[in-house]
């Protein structure tokens, strides 16, 4: 087995078990850090099979932009959270992931890319995405920022909180 054959099952396993994580996590912001692990494991996949762009798109744009603003909704709604520190037993398996996962991107990131072909169909310079998403689907992009607009002020007016007049303007 090569070393990028290792690495692609590395980060495979690492994705599985965040994602798992994520799907079974009670605290809200614990699944959203489990989730942004599967989505870096899931961009270095892409990497080691020859399409870095997709691979840097879903680590900014899912992992960095995406599950960023689910954290400041989860905050903002004010939902319960378990009180007292975690045991250091529950912390083990998110910091493991966490650290597999960025070791292998830093291996890959070393890795010499001259040994290996990439996948010709996944390769794709970067004005030439652009030019297809703002081409050819301008309008699914308008689309989706307007959504994620209206997901974001939806969030806001209902995490306001009211306040009443009569009681100093403690919250009601």
């Amino acid at each position: 087995m090569t070393a990028l054959g290792a690495l692609f099952y590395l980060l495979a396993a690492v994705m599985l078990a965040a994602a798992g994580l994520a799907a079974t996590r009670r605290n809200p912001i614990h699944a959203v850090c489990c989730a942004v692990i599967a989505f870096v494991a899931s961009g270095g996949l892409f990497a080691v099979l020859g399409a870095p762009l997709p691979g840097a798109l879903q680590v900014v744009v899912y992992a960095g932009a995406i599950m960023v603003l689910f954290l400041f909704i989860i905050m903002l709604l004010g939902l319960p959270v378990d009180a007292g520190p975690l045991p250091a037993a529950r912390l083990a398996l998110p910091a493991v992931l966490g650290a597999a996962t960025f070791v292998s991107l830093f291996v890959l990131a070393e890795a010499d890319p001259a040994g290996r072909l990439p996948l010709p169909a996944a390769t794709a310079a970067p004005g030439n995405v652009g030019a297809v998403l703002f081409g050819d689907y301008w309008l699914a992009v308008e689309a989706v920022s307007i959504l994620l607009f209206a997901a974001l002020a939806a969030v806001l007016l209902l995490g306001k909180v009211k306040r009443n007049p009569t009681d100093g303007g403690k919250p009601a």
